[in-house]
């Protein structure tokens, strides 16, 4: 049970970074938020940052895409709790939430 979370995490990860990112700039197509579009590619390319560090060190790796992701859950449910509104910020925090809990049981593994 333990090689599917192990396997998978570092993929997922890269998914995730790539929905992080294309988030951020279809805020800033939709909204010309530049907020969103600078802060969706800093988090983004931090989490790719994050998944190239799991091909080299796995623990290394999914500690900080824990982290980063515990942090992207933070803001984004801060932002769903502000506008109340389920898109982006509430889907990206429940997407943010799985993400962390996935990343931290394949580190613990």
């Amino acid at each position: 049970m333990t090689f599917p979370f192990v396997a998978i995490a570092p993929w997922l990860l890269l998914l995730y970074a790539v929905v992080v990112m294309a988030g951020g700039v279809m805020g800033y197509v939709k909204a010309q938020s530049k907020p969103s579009l600078i802060s969706g590619l800093i988090s983004g390319v931090a989490l790719l940052i994050a998944g190239v560090i799991t091909f080299q060190s796995y623990n290394v790796g999914m500690t900080l895409a824990t982290i980063l992701a515990i942090a992207l859950l933070i803001v984004f449910a801060i932002r769903f709790r502000k506008t109340n509104k389920f898109m982006p910020a509430g889907l990206m925090a429940i997407l943010s939430l799985v993400c962390a809990v996935i990343f931290a049981i394949a580190r613990s593994l």
